[in-house]
């Protein structure tokens, strides 16, 4: 059965039913993982949880190096991932506490070149128009209903680069825009998993109103983790309904999404980067 893949705060794992079984310090072309992968079972799969800020929440949305998260999962056959991360609200009717299944993205980062591993030979351009699979989505939704929890199918997260939260004119901006939540970190990893052909799936999990709202104190630091700590124990339960549901074997869209993809002849792919990629392009090796 092909492993699951989860991406979120370092006390995810402590998650009823999961067994843990090791720890895996992986390195990387792209420098080391965020911090150790915890592999164990949860509902009869094998599941590898990886803190996206380190332990300790040690390292800053644009320090974190996704390109080494990513490689590292796929390196150990994840086909399926579920990121779990705390947005802001840009929309009256999403409250804290409240979960979002973004299936749409919009990209305010800076650091765009370190959210592909193509480059230095092979050329490649992955279909995107639908960046979250839809497949995983809906299992995340199902789960998340029968939870009771206040969830939202759809809606657009934009991406800033951070640290610092928005200013109110930035904030204003992205509502005026239509978007719905706001966050540091998961596009990168939407990208990345589409390019290494990993199902992705997001709970957004609300903690502030950003600060467009001015009957309500500006997010801080304090408000955020507050409402994650709620939040964090209904995405565990929301976790342990769904991985039983998602499938044994790797056979949707999002798994074959390098089939149309790669532009450069396989014969002129330098040694170099193949090596680099083989877990991402082993299908073509």
């Amino acid at each position: 059965m092909t492993p699951i893949g989860i991406i979120g705060g370092s006390g995810l794992y402590e998650i009823e039913g999961f067994e843990q079984t090791e720890e895996r310090h992986i390195d990387t072309p792209f420098g080391p993982p965020s911090d150790a992968l915890v592999g164990g079972t949860l509902a009869g799969r094998q599941v590898w949880f990886l803190p996206r800020h380190g332990r300790g929440h040690r390292l800053l949305p644009t320090e974190i190096s996704h390109r080494a998260n990513i490689w590292a999962l796929r390196s150990l056959d994840v086909r399926f991932l579920i990121c779990v991360t705390a947005v802001g609200s840009l929309k009256e009717e999403y409250h804290p506490r409240d979960i979002v299944l973004p299936d749409q993205y919009f990209d305010r980062t800076s650091r765009r070149e370190h959210h592909t591993f193509f480059g230095n030979g092979i050329v490649g351009h992955v279909a995107f128009a639908e960046p979250v699979s839809e497949g995983l989505r809906r299992i995340l939704y199902q789960a998340a209903q029968e939870e009771e929890a206040r969830v939202h199918f759809g809606g657009t997260y934009v991406n800033m680069d951070g640290p610092a939260f928005s200013t109110r004119a930035e904030s204003e901006t992205n509502r005026k825009l239509g978007f719905d939540v706001i966050g540091m970190t998961n596009l990168p990893e939407a990208k990345l998993a589409r390019e290494a052909e990993i199902a992705l799936a997001t709970l957004a999990m609300i903690t502030d109103y950003d600060c467009w709202k001015t009957d309500e104190a500006p997010v801080t630091a304090d408000a955020v983790i507050a409402h994650l700590h709620a939040n964090v124990s209904m995405a565990k339960r929301i976790i342990t309904r769904a991985i039983p549901q998602i499938p044994e074997h790797p056979e949707w869209p999002e798994h074959r999404s390098l089939d149309s993809a790669i532009m450069t002849p396989n014969n002129l792919w330098p040694a170099e980067t193949r090596e680099k990629l083989e877990p991402i392009l082993q299908r073509f090796l």
